[in-house]
């Protein structure tokens, strides 16, 4: 048992089949002109940069959209937001003009009036003015969301608006950073990814590739969602060249059916498991002693800790069988090289930062780092943080000092220069340490989408902001609230602009977008910081005349111009591997890893620093069976939220009808057992509810969860509906953040229970049953 069995590879195209194609970034063809682009965002997906073709015809209107066979990651792999560009782009509630709103009126979708661009912005500088000469630049807030543009609109941000206060509205930043720190202080690397060939120019058969034997694809879903940079179809390919899985996720789905063992553990518990992986690896000798020797620092610290979770106490917690924990941890142990893709699920709970550094331990301690097949990190120079490129020179010192969060937390403030979001409500909701009196959307619709306890935004925001504008394609539920100023956006097929795979912190590679057209009065997001921040702070952009010059700036692209570069659509980063080896990943060029001790560090002296605990231990969710028992017989289920769905990028695409059609209702998944015992039938609307709020959803009826758990998506709001207060678009009323509460986050300020809370279900009689029984007896009396 968990040892690794030989599967024999299925042939796969390789790059050099793909790149006889030859195509260059543009061409005309049947009429039309065709442009090949590696966009991000929007519509929205994550940093992968996936090839599009573009063909436009004569009137510059897009009437195709393509997968590009010569990118070499995706290989003319696209998924139904790209299909569906077209769609969006020519939606017609797409908003494609500059508006403008009275503060008395926000809420009231009748009152915006159309304006021009330099309208719009002169009542942006004059409310810039006057907020910031009474109350300080400080008292601004850029509302960030997923990002667009490969990570770059930090700065730009920055630049715009003078302002410390850039933040990204979820709780405890619970989306990527929280994994991103643990690895930036215990391994000194952003971000260690699964070795899928990204960078190399051979793919998989490049000769410095290994295929992986074993992959541990733990709380991610890279088949809907291409999460955090990662093509997500490239597990497929890895699969059909001979790796196995091992799947830990609460829910069942394609690939756990497809694993050799899913480990489907109670919601939350994932530290537990990963101790006891670890506990088993080191007691049955199945450790890299080379590894650990020369490049582990506290490994016997480890040993002594992880022997407090045997396998057979993260059985009992996580609802596991203990010989599938065994197993598991042998399977990956033994297998060589190895890899784990670690996903959303880590930052979504306050232990995470935990869990985050037990399962660095576990690559670490097998020696799958910075090998091939194994975890890529990139060198010293990757994984910069964007957003603090200019944020000295903006702001000075003492405006960086007064960001919220900075002395409360700076171990989540410094690392991403980001205001705790926590405390930004707070700050909103008391004025303290300062009142926040304007703000900006940046790719956010927080109140449908990022942010706990939505409702309770809305009412900070509605309460303290005397101003605030967007930019976006289409109105939103979070715009109708608080905006006074609408810009409108640019989609990904209008914009020339730049992406980099996994936000520029793994060498896989970097995308080029190719504007194609143009529609309306749009403008991107580039354009738009360059435009207003020129009238707020023109000191910034005294050396930029355009996006180029900014982009050149930022991005340095060393002897390249970015309108030379980006004819090639998407450049290999090239994959280096032992680095650590070379003096490669640090920037003094020593031997070893970018951490204090010079080595993985098992024991993380950065941790200590910050007043955590240096070793890995378990914590149960602050709400759960065993931590607050008595609450069980209210809400009984264990509730988990947010899983990727192929139809939406969160919030997003809810007015595509082709997207819509593949999902159109909010779901709650429930098994089949207890949703018999609660009388509760597939499709029936119900209501799901807690100590915190509720919200209602549609019946999924299936064993996709256990008895004991229920899974409610995420990121809903209904287009179709009243725009104007209070419903919003429907916003609050299948919003299962409703169910989540803010200040439930770790003690290094990261993390937030949104796929660990506990919850009950009802159905609901819905109001159509009685019409619906009237119109099928007059149908059966006409028939008689």
């Amino acid at each position: 048992m968990g040892e690794m069995k030989a599967v024999p590879a299925v042939p796969l195209p390789t790059l050099t089949d793909v790149n006889d194609l030859g195509k260059p970034w543009r061409w005309e063809e049947d009429g039309l002109t065709v442009t090949r682009t590696s966009p991000w965002s929007p519509p929205g997906c994550h940093p992968v940069g996936c090839g599009l073709k573009l063909y436009v015809d004569d009137e510059g209107k897009l009437v195709k959209v393509e997968g590009d066979e010569n990118h070499p990651i995706t290989q003319g792999r696209l998924c139904v937001r790209c299909l569906t560009l077209k769609d969006y782009i020519y939606n017609p509630s797409r908003i494609t003009y500059p508006m403008k709103r009275a503060k008395e009126f926000r809420g009231q979708n009748d009152k915006w009036e159309r304006c021009d661009w330099e309208e719009a912005i002169d009542i942006i500088e004059e409310n810039y003015r006057k907020i910031t000469a009474e109350f300080g630049r400080e008292s601004i807030v850029c509302f960030a969301g997923t990002g667009r543009e490969g990570g770059t609109l930090g700065p730009w941000h920055t630049y715009m608006l003078c302002s410390p206060n850039y933040c990204y509205t979820q709780s405890g930043y619970a989306c990527y950073v929280p994994r991103m720190a643990a690895a930036a202080y215990n391994i000194g690397s952003p971000y260690p990814e699964i070795d899928y060939a990204g960078g190399l120019e051979g793919r998989f058969d490049d000769p410095k590739f290994e295929v992986p034997e074993c992959i541990v694809v733990w709380g991610k879903a890279p088949l809907a969602s291409n999460p955090d940079g990662f093509f997500g179809h490239a597990l497929c390919d890895l699969m059909r060249r001979g790796s196995r899985l091992i799947v830990v996720d609460p829910r069942a789905n394609w690939l756990s059916t497809r694993a050799d063992y899913h480990l489907r553990l109670r919601p939350g518990t994932d530290t537990a498991l990963a101790m006891a992986m670890l506990n088993v690896i080191i007691e049955e000798d199945l450790y890299d002693h080379d590894f650990v020797e020369y490049w582990c620092y506290g490994f016997e610290e480890l040993a002594e800790r992880v022997k407090t979770m045997p396998a057979e106490k993260a059985a009992e917690i996580c609802g596991i069988d203990v010989d599938k924990i065994k197993n598991a941890a042998r399977m990956y142990a033994n297998a060589s090289p190895a890899s784990i893709q670690w996903g959303l699920a880590f930052d979504q709970k306050a232990n995470g930062m935990q869990l985050s550094h037990s399962v660095i331990c576990l690559m670490a301690i097998t020696g799958n780092l910075d090998i091939p097949g194994g975890q890529i990190l990139g060198d010293a120079s990757a994984g910069q943080n964007e957003s603090g490129f200019g944020f000295e020179e903006g702001l000075g010192k003492e405006l960086i000092a007064k960001m919220i969060g900075l002395h409360e937390y700076p171990a989540y403030a410094n690392t991403i220069l980001n205001a705790h979001a926590d405390l930004t409500l707070r700050a909103m909701e008391t004025g303290e340490p300062y009142p926040i009196k304007m703000g900006f959307y940046a790719g956010n619709n927080l109140m449908s989408c990022t942010s706990a306890e939505p409702k309770r935004w809305h009412d900070a925001m509605v309460k303290t902001l005397d101003f605030c504008f967007t930019v976006d394609c289409f109105m939103t539920p979070s715009a109708q609230a608080t905006c006074d100023i609408f810009l409108p956006l640019a989609t990904s097929a209008e914009e020339d602009g730049v992406e980099f795979a996994h936000y520029g912190a793994t060498p896989v590679g970097t995308g080029f977008m190719n504007k194609a057209l143009s529609v309306g009065e749009c403008k991107t997001d580039m354009e738009t910081c360059l435009e207003v921040g020129k009238r707020l702070n023109p000191h910034m952009w005294k050396d930029y005349n355009d996006v180029y010059d900014f982009i050149d700036h930022l991005r340095l692209f060393k002897k390249h111009h970015f309108k030379d570069v980006a004819k090639e659509v998407y450049v290999l980063s090239g994959c280096d591997y032992y680095k650590y080896e070379t003096g490669r990943l640090r920037p003094d060029g020593q031997l070893g890893f970018n951490t204090p001790s010079g080595r993985v560090e098992l024991y993380s002296t950065i941790f200590q620093q910050f007043g955590e605990d240096p070793l890995p231990y378990y914590e149960e969710p602050a709400y759960s069976p065993v931590q607050t028992p008595e609450l069980m017989k209210d809400y009984p289920f264990v509730l988990t939220t947010g899983a990727r769905t192929f139809a939406f990028f969160h919030s997003e695409n809810r007015q595509i009808p082709f997207c819509r059609e593949l999902n159109p209702d909010p779901l709650v998944e429930i098994n089949p057992k207890r949703a018999a015992e609660l009388g509760i039938a597939d499709g029936q609307w119900c209501e799901v509810w807690n100590q915190f709020g509720s919200c209602k959803m549609k019946a999924k009826v299936s064993a996709i969860v256990d008895e004991n758990t229920l899974h409610c998506q995420h990121g809903w709001w209904f287009p179709e509906d009243d725009p104007d207060e209070p419903n919003l678009y429907g916003t609050f009323r299948s919003n299962v953040n409703n169910l989540v509460p803010n200040f439930h986050f770790g003690k290094l300020g990261f993390g937030a229970p949104f796929k660990c809370m506990i919850a009950n279900i009802k159905p609901i009689k819905e109001s159509y049953d009685t019409d619906m029984q009237e119109v099928w007896t007059k149908f059966k009396r006409e028939d008689q």
